[in-house]
């Protein structure tokens, strides 16, 4: 029975010990906002002007064909007594087929932007990881958190700058 307690009482000892060792060391963290840091990259400031440009014209050919739409449909609605039943069929036939083509081809252009952009960010995200381990390495940090999940942390702990300087002088954007 002794026993039993002199082992719980150095047990419990032990245990004091390890959570005074543990409390006693230093963790250093810093938080990074991945989203900021990403978007700030030269990289990402170059790939979306490469898809404005690259998609620019056919966004301008959509904008065109819905003002043309817009503009069938308000003569349509205006000018009902103007025309007979044949050819109000016929110009609301227009109307339906030209908001078909519209939304297939909005829809196809956005899935085109949205496959070209999920590829960049995959490539730039894959690399800023590696980019966030080497800058913690260089500062000897323990814990990087991402700080967009935070609800407060000091500015001091924000290395997302630090992140994205490394970041375009590791991969400099190809311009």
């Amino acid at each position: 029975m002794i026993a039993i307690r002199w082992k719980r009482l150095a047990g419990l000892a032990a245990l004091m010990l390890c959570a005074t060792v543990v409390a006693s060391a230093q963790v250093k963290v810093a938080a990074v906002n991945l989203q900021k840091a990403l978007a700030d990259t030269a990289e990402i400031k170059q790939a979306e002007a490469d898809l404005k440009a690259k998609f620019g014209p056919r966004q301008d050919e959509l904008a065109n064909l819905e003002k043309e739409v817009a503009k069938l449909s308000q003569d349509y609605e205006t000018n009902q007594a103007k025309y007979n039943e044949a050819a109000l069929a016929d110009m609301a036939a227009r109307i339906q087929m030209k908001q078909r083509q519209l939304q297939r081809n909005s829809e196809g252009l956005q899935n085109e932007v949205n496959r070209e952009r999920q590829d960049i960010l995959q490539r730039v995200g894959q690399r800023l990881q590696e980019v966030v381990k080497k800058v913690s390495e260089e500062k000897g940090l323990d814990l990087v958190v991402d700080g967009a999940n935070l609800l407060y942390f000091k500015p001091t702990m924000d290395i997302s700058a630090d992140v994205t300087a490394a970041y375009d002088k590791a991969y400099p954007s190809k311009k």
